[in-house]
């Protein structure tokens, strides 16, 4: 997403799926050697019947700060695409919470719908894994729910840019620097890549992940060599169509190169923001690069059928 108007309209207004009983709470992580402060949200089982969550324009179906509902429960991060945010993908959220799941979704400091200051900068690209990294420290140390948290079942989900950022942390190593990659200017990453203006910190890996599903990831890892080190079991997901950057030749590719064989899927008739959640009608009338979908796709019955087998993988695997 490239207008912070846009991921702001597709981060709040949002409309639910069928929701059994998802509580639903804020989590700030305050920034720790130099890692910036984070916010987001968590899903989470609840024993509560849900009512309605009014946050913006729309009401969702869960229970605000409901007590988490059993112990040692597998945890999913999701890592939003650019400049979107923690409730873009808000149904799959649900879903995984309604089956025993907690879910946490964060904002990208510096590349999310109210704030894009680094969004076209290459340094975000090694922002946002260490953002995951530093979510999962403070998870799993300092948050108040950190008991209920099972830390040998970790599993993580990423759209775009944020499937991107799951390779990342599971061990590809990106190479910016390969003319295949399509990154024509103005963009300031472009730019920046073209002079050579790659930080040269380590990228943040995490072992403490052991499942991904990836949709639509924006790929800089275009050989088996770049993913060699990858290990954990994956789902991978492809739109028919690609958009924002993201080629389906790209993700096929990562599909070939993955040293072990990914869940790998190709949805027919689709676009790119696909796998967002369903825009409600207002949204879907003003903003039709995010919500309007090609001829015969239907996002909300695609929404059922992507939600359950990405919830049938993470029961695979955590």
């Amino acid at each position: 997403m490239r207008i912070s108007k846009i991921g702001f309209l597709i981060a709040f207004a949002l409309t639910s799926i069928s929701a059994q009983a998802a509580g639903l709470a804020s989590i700030n992580v305050p920034a720790s050697d130099g890692s910036p402060a984070l916010s987001g949200f968590v899903w989470s089982p609840c024993a509560t019947p849900p009512g309605e969550v009014q946050l913006g324009p729309v009401a969702l179906s869960a229970v605000r700060d409901c007590p988490i509902a059993g112990e040692k429960l597998p945890l999913v991060i999701v890592s939003h695409g650019h400049g979107g945010g923690s409730l873009n993908h808000h149904d799959t959220a649900e879903a995984l919470a309604d089956a025993g799941f907690l879910v946490v979704a964060l904002n990208h400091p510096g590349d999310n719908f109210s704030d894009l200051s680094r969004a076209g900068e290459i340094s975000i690209m090694f922002q946002r894994p260490a953002d995951v990294k530093h979510l999962l420290d403070f998870i799993l140390g300092k948050w108040s729910g950190a008991a209920k948290v099972d830390p040998d079942r970790i599993g993580f989900f990423g759209f775009s840019r944020g499937g991107y950022t799951g390779l990342v942390l599971a061990g590809a190593v990106p190479d910016f620097r390969d003319p295949t990659v399509p990154c024509p200017e103005p963009a300031p990453i472009c730019g920046e890549i073209r002079r050579n203006e790659i930080p040269a910190e380590p990228l943040a890996r995490d072992e403490r992940i052991k499942a991904l599903v990836l949709a639509d990831p924006l790929s800089f890892f275009t050989n088996k060599e770049s993913l060699k080190a990858v290990d954990a079991p994956i789902q991978l997901w492809s739109s028919e169509h690609g958009g924002d950057g993201v080629l389906p030749a790209s993700v096929a590719a990562l599909a070939a190169n993955l040293p072990g064989k990914p869940d790998f899927h190709v949805v027919p008739a689709s676009a790119h923001f696909a796998f967002l959640a369903p825009c409600p009608p207002a949204l879907a009338s003003s903003q039709l690069e995010i919500c309007k979908d090609q001829d015969g796709f239907d996002r909300v019955s695609f929404h059922r059928s992507f939600d359950a087998e990405l919830l049938a993988f993470f029961r695979r695997h955590l």
